[in-house]
């Protein structure tokens, strides 16, 4: 028992500990790997998330913060080797929504939803995530690539004083065009196309094969390189242009401005806020943030394990749902010590490591500590960076988010999709909350009207034969008996009825009495129900009821065999039951 004991006990500490499953094997090429994809992830995030932190209306070094801590957590907690922890446009727009740009909230926030999200790591809650369909995701996803894209509008053209909420900032949008300033518009619209003609070029190249000479191995590298790390190369030139600007006098552009300097300290998450009125109390805190506490964690999740499996499945590995809850909710707790708002998977970070052939986790090490050396020696630099260069990297970072195929799609395979889909898409411009809950109240409705009258084929002739296409739950047993009396005493002759149930793999008591009244209503007006192809759960669950004249067969033809005979001539309370004695009693045993 006991080299058992211990083999169960390292698989359980593995699972737990996903690094004590690869770090054994850890070789100096995966190290080579891993280094390069952690420099590339770590040129990415550091201008996403100096641009995330404005979408979540806080100072940019708060992106910063955030930024690292999932790296460092996920290398010993992560069962995905391409996923990347951090701030992405999704969660700095519902931090915006709840924390109403006030540090103290979105850090409280943060360690909030961690709480809530270990929890259901422990608790094997991930299940419930299954009831959020994906038109529903796809609703809120586009409708949240709208909102963050168009909210970037006013720092692309230099307009001020634009009000947050959606339809109110397209108003003020369209009424303040007129002020725009030319310097932030060229500027933006030039990095916009800096960005997409990387993201082209970084598509298009070649794969690099041995068999090339150095030159061209040399080349591919480094337009691999510029192309991977393009929102640094673009918002370093925008810097430098604007810089160079400053130096003569004239600054044509919006700058961020003062970025915090150094390391952010360690403490404890803020649970009051102290205003120049009053002290607000943590009661008053949380109810501030009210379905923000539901909301920011089930979609952190939701985005998190959508990410780590659309590339598990890619790259041929399995990654664990509960496991992945424990990884984010733990980044979120931790990260709130460090002046962290709520995090998790990047979708377009995750490709970027993909494709530069990470290994392990352990290329966020690299990631994270690029990002703490930014926020100890860079930060003055970040004065000197556009906002319509942010703007413009979140523009083009959030465009692929928005799926254009997906209402030709449902259109194509299921046109009612489309309503939780269109449902969701729409609510989500006046609150998300209300939007991702109504999509999922509409997925459940047509969920639940498929349960409640599922699709049951009928054959007609001398003995209607009738047969439910899917389950038999306690709503569909009145329409079913219904149908059932309908179709058999429509006219005369009167008929006898076989239930096929092969595709019944269970049934409720409400179903048991309801088949039980469905046999005497047929009684009384001369006519039979048997049934044919009952599973073994179903047979069990009938036989324990002891239902008068419930009569089972194996085939078809032995059922209708046995009602083209004359109904009379059988006995109403039968005992010769057609179910094999052996049957019966291994059922009741």
């Amino acid at each position: 028992m006991a080299p058992d004991t211990c083999c169960c006990s390292a698989v359980a500490l593995q699972r737990r500990l996903p690094i004590l499953a690869w770090l054994p094997d850890y070789s100096l090429q995966w190290l080579k790997m891993d280094f390069i994809a952690g420099l590339s992830v770590g040129l990415t995030v550091i201008p996403q998330a100096l641009a995330y932190a404005e979408v979540a209306g806080l100072p940019p070094q708060f992106g910063l913060y955030s930024a690292f801590m999932g790296c460092f957590v996920y290398f010993f907690l992560g069962t995905s080797r391409d996923v990347t922890l951090g701030p992405t446009a999704i969660m700095s727009l519902l931090v915006s929504f709840y924390t109403f740009h006030e540090p103290a909230y979105a850090v409280l926030l943060a360690f909030l939803s961690g709480c809530i999200q270990l929890a259901m790591g422990f608790l094997r809650l991930g299940f419930l995530l299954d009831f959020i369909s994906c038109p529903v995701i796809k609703g809120f996803t586009s409708a949240a690539t709208v909102t963050i894209g168009f909210g970037q509008i006013k720092n692309l053209l230099g307009l001020q004083n634009i009000p947050r909420q959606f339809f109110l900032q397209v108003y003020h949008t369209f009424l303040s065009i007129g002020e725009t300033r030319v310097g932030d518009a060229v500027l933006g619209l030039v990095c916009m196309v800096l960005l997409l003609v990387l993201k082209l070029m970084r598509d298009h190249v070649p794969p690099v094969h041995p068999e090339m000479p150095p030159g061209v191995r040399l080349s591919h590298g480094l337009v691999w390189t510029a192309t991977t790390a393009r929102n640094a190369l673009v918002v370093s030139f925008a810097a430098l242009v604007a810089y160079s600007f400053e130096v003569t006098g004239y600054q044509p552009f919006i700058l961020t401005g003062e970025t915090a300097e150094g390391l952010p300290p360690v403490r404890t998450p803020p649970f009051s806020l102290t205003t120049a009125n009053r002290t607000i109390s943590f009661t008053e805190m949380v109810q501030d943030m009210g379905a923000g506490l539901a909301v920011v964690p089930l979609v952190g999740l939701l985005e998190s394990i959508a990410v780590a499996k659309a590339f598990a499945s890619q790259n041929n590995y399995r990654v664990d749902a509960n496991q992945e809850l424990l990884a984010i909710g733990l980044t979120n707790v931790l990260g709130s010590l460090v002046s962290a708002y709520p995090v998790t998977g990047s979708f377009g970070r995750t490709a970027v490591n993909a494709q530069s052939g990470v290994c392990t986790p352990a290329g966020g090490l690299v990631t994270g500590a690029l990002v703490l050396l930014s926020l100890d020696y860079l930060t003055s630099l970040f004065y000197y960076i556009p906002k319509a260069a942010l703007a413009a990297v979140i523009i083009m970072a959030v465009a692929p988010l928005f799926d254009t195929k997906i209402f030709g799609t449902l259109w194509r395979v299921k046109r009612l999709d489309l309503l939780p889909l269109v449902v969701t898409f729409l609510l989500c411009f006046w609150e998300v909350q209300y939007g991702i809950l109504a999509g999922t109240l509409v997925s459940l409705l047509i969920l639940l009207h498929a349960v409640a009258r599922p699709k049951t084929q009928v054959s007609e002739g001398l003995v209607l034969v009738l047969q439910p296409a899917s389950g038999l739950h306690f709503p569909a047993i009145e329409a079913l008996r219904e149908a059932v009396l309908k179709r058999a005493l429509e006219g005369p002759p009167r008929r006898c009825v076989v239930l096929e149930c092969t595709h019944v793999s269970c049934i409720d008591y409400t179903v048991v009495l309801g088949l039980g009244d469905l046999l005497e209503d047929l009684h009384r007006q001369g006519a039979a129900l048997v049934f044919v192809g009952l599973q073994v759960p179903v047979l069990r669950a009938l036989l324990a009821a002891d239902l008068k004249g419930f009569q089972h067969f194996s085939t078809l033809e032995e059922a209708e065999k046995y009602l083209q005979q004359d109904p009379g001539t059988q006995p109403y309370n039968s005992c010769d039951d057609p179910v094999p004695e052996h049957k019966i009693a291994l059922l009741k045993a």
